[in-house]
């Protein structure tokens, strides 16, 4: 048996992206953002209301960066959620992480973000149900301490968490359970 719910953005997982750009004095400014993701090759695109500050700093710099939030700063990555700029200056400093110039975009790499997309805008669309931003990866950071022996980021090292959207929970991820276009593959044969 099943229950209409109405209309909700009810799919699970959502991502919990950290979105870093600088103020206008060049202060760190992080917000996380579950609206969003990957949406080509080498794109992103970001879902945002145009009142937050994030969005006045991606349009003045024309950059932003996108990190992956662990389990071990799930704390202040919330925070950066909660708070907004607009209302509390020292929001970033607040949360004791740290950050370092890209050497690719004007924006912050946070340094406690296992892995970061370095991202320069490609166009801003203000759409009636809000703002999208398009992005175009030009580099992507990873911890070493995230990378397996051959170079490549092992999902399991970054202890990433979702965003439930039903319950406002957060969910650590990380298991393995089957291998992409190859798990289902049997049903490929002929019976």
């Amino acid at each position: 048996m099943t229950k209409n719910l109405g209309t909700h953005p009810y799919l699970f997982p959502m991502p919990t992206y950290m979105i870093g750009t600088y103020n206008e004095d060049d202060s760190v400014d992080v917000m996380m953002m579950a609206w969003g993701g990957i949406c080509a090759e080498d794109m992103v695109a970001l879902n945002l209301e145009a009142e937050h500050k994030t969005a006045t700093n991606i349009e003045a710099r024309k950059a932003f960066t996108l990190s992956v939030p662990g389990t071990d700063t799930l704390k202040e990555s919330d925070f950066l959620g909660i708070a907004t700029a607009n209302k509390m200056a020292d929001k970033f400093a607040r949360t004791g992480l740290h950050a370092k110039k890209s050497d690719h975009v004007n924006a912050p790499v946070i340094l406690e973000y296992p892995v970061t997309l370095e991202c320069e805008v490609v166009e801003m669309q203000n759409q009636p149900y809000g703002l999208r931003v398009l992005g175009k990866i030009v580099n992507v950071i990873a911890d070493e301490k995230v990378l397996d022996e051959k170079g490549k980021i092992n999902v399991s090292k970054i202890h990433a968490f979702v965003f439930d959207q039903m319950r406002n929970g957060y969910y650590a991820i990380g298991e393995k359970v089957g291998q992409a276009w190859n798990s289902g593959a049997e049903l490929m044969k002929v019976k």
